[in-house]
């Protein structure tokens, strides 16, 4: 990816923007609601939990149009560089998240399908949706507004509020609404350029990418913009894989899963297995990304075959291994040889989140390996 030199406006329309959002003394402000047309006698939340982040609405651009070069053309990423991978009918597209943390929001289409691609850096979830609500694909903008830290989204159609975390509609006449996710991974650009040689990498609009507008954020000993309790029983920044399977929230600390590499577990009846793999570095973290630590990748599967088979995993001699046939795994959940070679796991809904914020929208939540205390 080739980063080109901006220009004077373009440092201050990045400078103004950032500064603002990440205004800590100032950001809570009076009236984030002043000036919409939404409707406000639909809310399914305490409007009080509302607050403003600083910049006003789609201050923080959204890519509306976005441009995307060929994967095997790309040099400005490391190996290691964060990006939000997607797939689908053949259709393979990476989002860095150096572009991402600078506008949070890329509504594209992808293998035909309307996509909003997202990512909160202040919660650190990145998550796919699919845009279409009623038959109508909408164009999903940054309010301006945040929850428990987390991002509001709002679309253009109804200017209803968004929850980025949880994809309900909270305010507005969508309340009821709830976008379907989209299976996505937030893997490494290596990785990614390996999976899928004719992939296309997103092209940030601005020219200015690369560094950490959070500088040191991930080691904060609390979030920014945060207005509700802290669950104890994590560190609030601490790095989780969550997910929520039959109604029952669960979560897998990084430092467990970067200790064992492979995790079965049975959650509301269901068989799961999570993996995790380095080799991706945080992009919350140093000022220039690419020299970031590393923090890994983490997939969860089912872990029964579509023959029913129930597999249990573990990780040995440098790979993953099923211990029914001794057939070894890579990080999509795709078995690349041995007995089961070619078969595949399908992979669930479950998103790399900070711990405070999954556990602000999900407080009974369950953490793996832990009584739930």
């Amino acid at each position: 990816m080739k980063r080109g030199k901006p220009n004077l406006k373009e440092y201050l329309t990045i400078a103004l923007a950032l500064a603002a959002a990440l205004a800590i003394g100032s950001a809570i402000l009076s009236g984030p609601a002043n000036g919409w047309e939404t409707n406000f006698e639909r809310s399914i939340i305490d409007l009080d939990e509302v607050i403003s982040g600083g910049v006003p609405r789609d201050g923080i651009p959204p890519i509306d149009k976005p441009v995307f070069d060929p994967v095997r053309s790309i040099r400005g990423l490391s190996d290691q560089s964060p990006v939000i991978a997607l797939s689908i009918n053949g259709d393979a597209r990476a989002y860095p998240l150096e572009v991402m943390t600078r506008h949070e929001i890329v509504n594209d289409v992808v293998g035909d399908v309307p996509v909003a691609v997202t990512f909160c850096p202040l919660c650190n979830s990145a998550i796919v949706f699919d845009r279409r609500v009623e038959g109508r694909a909408l164009r999903f903008g940054v309010s301006g507004n945040l929850r428990f830290s987390d991002l509001v989204m709002w679309d253009d159609a109804s200017e209803s509020w968004w929850q980025q975390l949880t994809g309900e509609a909270i305010v507005g006449d969508y309340v009821g609404h709830q976008l379907e996710f989209v299976t996505s991974q937030l893997i490494s650009f290596g990785i990614f350029r390996d999976r899928y040689p004719d992939g296309k990498v997103l092209r940030g609009p601005l020219g200015l990418y690369g560094n950490n507008p959070y500088r040191g954020y991930d080691s904060n000993p609390s979030p920014f913009l945060f207005a509700g309790p802290l669950d104890p029983r994590l560190g609030a920044m601490e790095r989780v894989l969550a997910a929520e399977i039959g109604g029952t929230a669960i979560a897998y600390p990084f430092e467990a899963l970067r200790r064992r590499r492979a995790v079965n577990d049975r959650v509301a009846g269901r068989d799961i297995v999570v993996f995790w793999q380095g080799g991706a570095v945080s992009a919350l973290d140093e000022t220039i990304i690419d020299l970031s630590r590393d923090v890994g990748m983490a997939l969860m599967f089912d872990r029964q075959l579509d023959t029913g088979e129930i597999l249990t995993f573990r990780f040995a001699d440098g790979a993953i291994v099923d211990e029914e046939t001794g057939s070894h795994w890579n990080l999509f959940g795709e078995a690349t040889d041995g007995p089961l070679a070619g078969a595949r796991l399908r992979q669930l809904h479950a998103f790399p989140h900070f711990w405070f914020a999954w556990a602000a929208f999900y407080p009974d939540t369950m953490i793996h390996g832990r009584l739930n205390e």
